[in-house]
């Protein structure tokens, strides 16, 4: 393709060369650049992709987008612009022919219940006989076929490739995960969604965006760019959201009036059920996972679906058929124990909070849990995650979480900070912990491992090791029984 098809669009000043270069293919990663490219600099969190532009040139890099000053360089196509980050996104975008035109979008941003809510969505849409591809934490998904994800939200470039797939593959509907980060770096940037979907907002990458405001503003990004919005009214900042956009939007409660509103719930166990009301319509609804904070991402699912003309008896079907793993995942399921271990990916304090009040609904002994906080995040997190945890369990068990460079008993300090009760433990070693808690356990008790979910690894500072809480569980389970 040529250059100046793949800039269309862009407003951008010819620095060198010429914009009629005929390009193989987009790299913003210097390392994967090959001959006929077009290398763009990017700004990363520690790298600056101007300090690798002769190095994309000496690969054969036929031309170099940047929004700084750079050498010339030989007989390579110099091409400034305002934003690289944006200038990626729209050659991505280009250089694949615009395949988000072809798909109909629904994103989803919040804090907690993304990735629940695009399993929701998938499973409610494939019911109602769509093919439906999803962009998320856990996995990427062409219709049935599984592929690695990365990152919650793809970069720009990866983003249109996965979108250009999925349009070869005659996908209908593509449900996304777009995260805070991703909004701020203009991934999705250019990207219109027929439907955007705001969830929740409570404290989590801090780290990254500084403020509150900041991480608000972010998400709020997302709306900007949907014909459609969907909206946590019983969330403060759902309300804020409401006052801040235009256009189309749907409401969701458990506790206000709203267009979508649920009822009568019922939390066990082994899911959740409730009366879903829109309009004249009321239709009893069951989730193979418990808990209320699960009955917002139905509503919100719903809601979605309903905006694209879904039936609530699909709806209905759709709920009821849908696994998400690592998400309230009963990892003791098939066993003889006379005890439950629950796997949960929850990681920010109102996560904590929602997974160890829904496992203290139905435990009919003591609930146990086991958690960590990351290292290198969010420091402010990790006393008020100690708080939740001690105050909500009958025994906690503070452990580590991906301590990433920095060392698990500081983080694990950090975290003791907001306890002021003496029912904790600590156990630095993850599967000490895990084996700690399960030896504690006794009949009708519950134990939860928060943090992971369907993670399957361990970040240390110098290494990751594979580490898959559902394979320790099993280990211990022969070890113990």
């Amino acid at each position: 393709m040529k250059l100046k098809e793949i800039l269309k669009g862009l407003d951008y000043e010819v620095i060198s060369g010429s914009d009629n270069e005929e390009i193989n293919k987009i790299e913003y990663d210097s390392r994967k650049v090959e001959k006929g490219d077009l290398f763009v600099c990017i700004e990363g969190f520690n790298v600056d992709g101007h300090k690798y532009a002769r190095a994309a040139y000496e690969k054969g890099a036929s031309a170099i987008i940047c929004s700084k000053d750079i050498e010339e360089i030989g007989q390579c196509s110099i091409i400034k612009v305002q934003n690289g980050r944006k200038a990626l996104a729209i050659s991505a975008s280009n250089f694949y022919g615009n395949p988000s035109r072809k798909l109909k979008l629904i994103g989803i941003t919040g804090t907690n219940g993304k990735t629940t809510s695009t399993f929701m969505i998938k499973s409610i849409l494939e019911n109602a006989g769509y093919k439906t591809g999803l962009i998320g934490t856990i996995s990427n998904y062409i219709g049935d076929k599984k592929l690695k994800s990365e990152r919650t939200t793809p970069e720009s470039l990866e983003l249109h490739q996965l979108f250009s797939k999925m349009v070869d593959n005659n996908i209908d509907y593509c449900v996304m995960e777009v995260s805070s980060h991703s909004l701020s770096l203009d991934r999705v940037y250019g990207i219109e969604f027929c439907e955007g979907v705001f969830t929740n907002l409570t404290q989590d990458h801090l780290d990254f965006h500084k403020t509150f405001e900041n991480y608000y503003e972010a998400k709020l990004k997302l709306f900007k760019e949907s014909k459609n919005s969907i909206v946590n009214i019983d969330d403060v900042y759902g309300e804020k959201v409401l006052k801040d956009i235009n256009g189309n939007s749907v409401t969701y409660s458990v506790e206000k009036n709203s267009d979508l509103i649920a009822k009568n719930i019922h939390n066990h166990s082994r899911g959740v059920e409730f009366d879903l009301c829109y309009k004249e319509d009321i239709v009893h609804m069951e989730l193979h996972i418990p808990g209320r904070y699960n009955v917002y991402n139905a509503l919100c699912s719903a809601a979605a679906c309903i905006f694209e003309g879904i039936s609530l008896e699909d709806i209905k079907k759709g709920l009821k058929d849908v696994v998400v793993p690592g998400r309230c995942e009963l990892a003791t399921k098939g066993t003889n124990l006379d005890y439950d271990v629950i796997i949960d990916y929850a990681h920010t304090p109102d996560g904590l909070e929602n997974i160890l009040k829904t496992a203290k609904e139905f435990t009919k002994g003591r609930l146990i849990s086991i958690f960590g906080c990351g290292g290198d995040r969010d420091r402010t997190k990790r006393p008020i995650m100690g708080k939740i945890g001690s105050e909500i369990s009958d025994i906690a068990i503070i452990t580590s979480d991906n301590p990433r460079s920095e060392e698990p008993i500081k983080i694990i300090e950090d975290i003791l900070e907001g306890i002021d009760k003496d029912n904790y433990v600590v156990v630095e070693n993850r599967r000490d912990a895990i084996k700690k808690a399960m030896e504690m356990a006794k009949f009708g008790d519950v134990v939860v491992v928060a943090g992971k979910g369907h993670e399957d690894y361990q970040i240390l500072k110098d290494k990751t090791i594979h580490f898959d809480e559902r394979e320790v569980i099993k280990d211990i389970i022969k070890e113990l029984f």
